[in-house]
């Protein structure tokens, strides 16, 4: 199973491609696709036809799934995109941790 970098409600940066500089929260993560999907970026247009199951119809604007590569972990308190580093704490417990300020997500 692949790995993943970010987990769903981080708040990510968009860093390439048509939505780069947009800032959101991870709704969903795919590790096997290595894909994730961010409020509000790479909305698309879906026509849908009402249903017995679904009864919304005409069109649609909801996000689409982008490669986590083109996403990285965005830090509010420094207020930059940043990498991560693992620290464990005095309890055992393992955080991650901003590499520029040092704050845990």
């Amino acid at each position: 199973m692949a790995k993943v970098h970010v987990r769903k409600k981080d708040t990510v940066m968009v860093i390439s491609g048509k939505d780069k500089g947009k800032i959101g929260e991870v709704l969903q993560v795919n590790p096997k696709a290595g894909k994730v999907i961010v409020k509000d970026v790479n909305v698309v247009t879906k026509h849908q036809k009402q249903n017995k199951a679904n009864v919304e119809s005409g069109i649609i604007h909801k996000e689409a799934p982008i490669y986590s590569s083109k996403v990285m972990l965005y830090c509010n308190k420094c207020k930059s995109v940043t990498r991560i580093s693992h620290k464990i704490l005095d309890d055992g417990t393992k955080v991650r941790v901003c590499k520029k300020c040092g704050e845990t997500f």
